[in-house]
């Protein structure tokens, strides 16, 4: 049974900084892509960032390029999003989120992930 365990996320002020951590188990961690994603109240979840299985590859979304960093320790079985100049646009509940098949490149779009967490909320004041 796959399980994903998001922490860090809490209230900070605008230009400030926050590192969600994303605790994985259940299986060979580092065999398997892995994304984050945040939903604002009453949008659509969107992608934000994600990483393949080796941490070899990353990708943003244009809104956080430049801003927020995707990573992961694979002894640690534990995927990191560091976000720094963090703005009020930015407050979500942020969720970690993994593909089913092993040793892919990084996946952008929600349908490809299988395993999701409980999500953290992130709220930015401005």
């Amino acid at each position: 049974q796959v399980q994903l365990v998001e922490s860090g996320g809490g209230l900070v002020q605008a230009g400030g900084s926050l590192r969600l951590s994303c605790a994985a188990s259940g299986r060979t961690f580092s065999n398997y892509a892995m994304g984050w994603f945040r939903q604002a109240p009453g949008k659509e979840r969107e992608f934000v960032a994600a990483i393949n299985w080796s941490g070899s590859s990353t990708y943003y979304a244009d809104s956080v390029k430049g801003r927020f960093t995707i990573s992961r320790d694979n002894t640690k079985t534990t995927m990191y999003l560091q976000m720094n100049s963090l703005k009020p646009e930015d407050t979500a509940v942020y969720y970690c989120a993994t593909v089913t098949d092993p040793f892919t490149c990084v996946q952008v779009t929600p349908e490809v992930y299988y395993y999701w967490g409980q999500g953290t909320q992130v709220t930015v004041s401005s």
